[in-house]
This record gives C-alpha cells, sequence and structure tokens, in this order.
C-alpha cells in the first residue's frame, strides 16, 4: 500500500473519533513520531504503551511520518536531537515514504514559544541547509520542511518566507510540505504577507505533501488551533496547488482542538462530520484534478 491520495493525521483528538469517520474517505494515515517515540533516556525507540495503537492504525491504512519536536534545525548537535535518536527509526518503522518536520525552533523546552520560525536570512539558509542535506542523508528517506505558522517573525530577517524556503530546498536537495492554511494564518495575520505571492514563489515542483486545517479569530489574532472546517481561501489554494505541483503524493487534513493548543475551545460532537466534510471535499477535488489515484 503507498502513501497517495487524501489523509488524515492521527493524534489524541482524531484517534478518539477514529471510529466516527468512514476509513474509506482517507488513503493513509499521518503519525506524529512524538506521540509515539519513547524517552531519550530509556532503551526502546518506540513507547511500548503506542506501539499497540500503532500496530492498529497500520492494518487499516499506510502511514507517514510527521515531526513536531525533532529539533532538526536547532543548534544542538544533529546526532543528539530527537530527530536523528528516534523519528528516523520510528520513520523507517512506520514505513514512511519520506519524513517531514516543521521549519522552526522545535523541542519541548521550547513549548512557551511554540511555532517560533528561523530567521530569514541568508546566512541561515546556509547553516540549515548543511544540517537538513545531513539528516536527508542519515534519513536515507526524502526530508521535507513545513512552512510555520508563527506570531511574529525572528529578529535579523532580512528576506521573505518564500524567498528562504526556496534557497533552503535548491541549496538542500530537499523537499516541501506545503501547510496551506499555515500560509493563510500568516496572511491574514500579517498585512504585508500575501499568501498568493507566496505560493508563486516556492519551487512548487518540490511539494510532495500539504496540510489542510481550520482555526480561530480570537480578538486580534488568527490562530492556527486545527479547531474548525477549512476555510475557502485555502481550498482555493488547494485547487491551485493540485494543478501546479507535479510531485504532489498526499493532502492531508489536520484537527487537533485542545490537543494542540489549551487555548482552543473544547471538542465539539459534531467533529467527525467536520472532518468527513473536508475529507470528502478534499477527496473530490483531488479526484476532479487528478483523477483517482491520479498525479499531474
Amino acid at each position: 500500500m503507498a502513501v497517495h491520495g487524501v489523509g488524515l493525521q492521527i493524534n489524541a483528538t482524531t484517534l478518539a473519533m477514529v471510529d466516527d469517520v468512514d476509513p474509506g474517505l482517507y488513503n493513509f494515515s499521518e503519525v506524529l513520531c512524538d506521540s509515539v517515540a519513547a524517552p531519550l533516556d530509556c532503551g526502546y525507540v518506540i513507547d511500548p504503551a503506542a506501539r499497540p495503537v500503532m500496530e492498529q492504525l497500520a492494518a487499516r491504512h499506510p502511514l507517514l511520518a510527521h515531526g513536531n519536536h525533532g529539533n532538526e534545525f536547532g543548534y544542538d548537535p544533529l546526532d543528539e536531537t530527537p530527530g536523528v535518536r528516534r523519528h528516523i527509526a520510528i520513520a523507517h518503522e512506520m514505513k514512511s515514504p519520506w519524513y517531514a518536520d516543521h521549519m522552526f525552533f522545535g523541542f519541548r523546552e521550547s513549548a512557551f514559544m511554540w511555532s517560533s520560525p528561523l530567521q530569514f536570512s541568508r546566512l541561515e539558509i546556509e547553516r540549515v541547509a548543511g544540517r537538513a542535506a545531513a539528516l536527508q542523508d542519515r534519513m536515507k528517506l526524502p526530508l521535507l520542511h513545513e512552512n510555520a505558522f508563527y506570531y511574529a517573525r525572528f529578529p535579523g530577517s532580512e528576506i521573505e518566507e518564500a524567498e528562504f524556503i526556496a534557497g533552503l530546498v535548491e541549496r538542500a536537495q530537499t523537499y516541501l510540505l506545503l501547510d496551506l492554511h499555515n500560509c493563510y494564518s500568516n496572511s491574514v495575520n500579517f498585512p504585508d504577507y500575501d499568501h498568493w505571492k507566496f505560493l508563486k514563489t516556492i519551487p512548487l515542483d518540490r511539494v510532495i505533501e500539504i496540510h489542510l486545517a481550520g482555526g480561530e479569530q480570537i480578538e486580534d489574532w488568527y490562530h492556527d488551533f486545527h479547531n474548525h472546517y477549512v476555510p475557502e481561501p485555502v481550498w482555493e489554494m488547494l485547487e491551485y496547488v493540485l494543478k501546479h505541483a507535479s510531485r504532489l503524493e498526499a493532502v492531508t487534513l489536520e484537527v487537533q482542538g485542545p490537543a494542540h493548543s489549551a487555548k482552543s475551545h473544547a471538542v465539539m460532537p459534531d467533529w467527525p462530520f467536520m472532518v468527513s466534510n473536508d475529507l470528502k471535499r478534499a477527496r473530490q477535488l483531488w479526484d476532479s484534478i487528478r483523477g483517482p489515484g491520479g498525479r499531474a
């Protein structure tokens, strides 16, 4: 079974409702490596308590590996990061065709500044590209970078995020997980951030996976809480990318709510209906542009 088409990210929220969503609506399950990884100071790679759940998921669908707290692009020695010490082996255990992680400083101790982006500078392109190329070599799998939702740009940033991404993947010869909701959210919160300009600047031929999600407006800020239907502008962006991303293999829906942020509203009884509707719409759009099982 190959990872291809439309999938659902499995996390604490979606795991609780997985029996309420028709498994025929999606082709694969994306699993967060952090949620199944054993602590770094023990002898296991996968937490023994998490293994049965992972095996149950694998019996239903192919699995796709994703990371939040791999910290591959921070400043610790690469071989000491959770990304290398845990996520590589987990990705291979899942038989995942690639591994993706966020393009931000992602380690558990930094939770108070969650989603802090890298500095968008030419100097950082060189530093991060070196680590990314080394990580991809160690993984023996394609490495995908996910563009971040963020609350503030990192001090010293001198170029746009899209230019940074384009330079990084060219230098490292890596690939992209394009999070369309992150891109949309940044465009809502920052007046000078144009999501269409972003899509026309990054190399779409490097996009292998897409993330879809919904968010929530609280006072003056739109948050990437993964707790609502996918908004209309994100569907418009998806249609555009489906037509132009020649290597695209997967579109993944994210739904988390309080599992993503304590500030999100609680999981509602109608969420399985919401998940099912967004999966159906994503599948219909995929099939209309690429055909069932099709590629660009």
